[in-house]
């Protein structure tokens, strides 16, 4: 699939260039970046080349997964990443994994939350994805109050699903169905029983 372009209110979602290697470097330099999501650490400036001039082309060629930079429309100012990993869209199964970090200098602005809700805009209109899924290791507060805005639902925690720095951690899992968001769904959803 060819990377494309994604607009919001007040943000650009588009491919990564190659002049976003020094601010996807300064970015990965706050430590929350490396504690929580899966990037290098110590995060050097030849990880970020490798992810924008290589990862992200590939995972788009090879429809494994889709990422996009995060900017803002005003100035064009990179204030995260944005992607679509684990894609199982061939088949019956129709879902992926959301994915996301943000500059720190850019937290707290809702970028986030806007960022990922055109993506699953796309993922579930364009994709016919028809289970979004959400992992976090525990703790995450940050990753979660953004799922949780953006409608997921944490159904639990899998136990040693995080391989992180030398340990296996465990994971919070949730996830958003068409159906929560008012949108259709090709096929129909049976819901089990509910414990009492």
């Amino acid at each position: 699939m060819e990377p494309l372009i994604l607009n919001t209110p007040r943000l650009v979602l588009r491919p990564f260039e190659a002049s976003d290697v020094d601010a996807v470097f300064a970015a990965c330099q706050d430590p929350d970046i490396p504690r929580w999501t899966n990037v290098p650490s110590p995060y050097l400036r030849e990880h970020a080349q490798n992810f924008v001039t290589e990862m992200v082309p590939n995972g788009w060629r090879d429809n494994t997964s889709y990422s996009l930079a995060v900017v803002t429309k005003d100035d064009g100012v990179l204030v995260g990443a944005m992607g679509l990993v684990r894609l199982e869209l061939a088949g019956p199964e129709r879902q992926a994994e959301i994915g996301y970090w943000t500059v720190k200098e850019h937290r707290g602005r809702g970028y986030t939350v806007e960022a990922a809700r055109r993506m699953i805009d796309w993922a579930f209109g364009d994709l016919g994805v028809e289970r979004m899924e959400w992992y976090a290791e525990v703790g995450n507060e940050g990753s979660w109050a953004v799922a949780r805005s953006l409608g997921f639902q944490r159904e639990g925690t899998l136990r040693a699903r995080i391989p992180h720095a030398g340990t296996r951690r465990d994971s919070w899992i949730g996830s958003l169905l068409p159906s929560d968001l008012g949108l259709p769904t090709p096929t129909p959803y049976l819901p089990g029983p509910q414990p009492s």
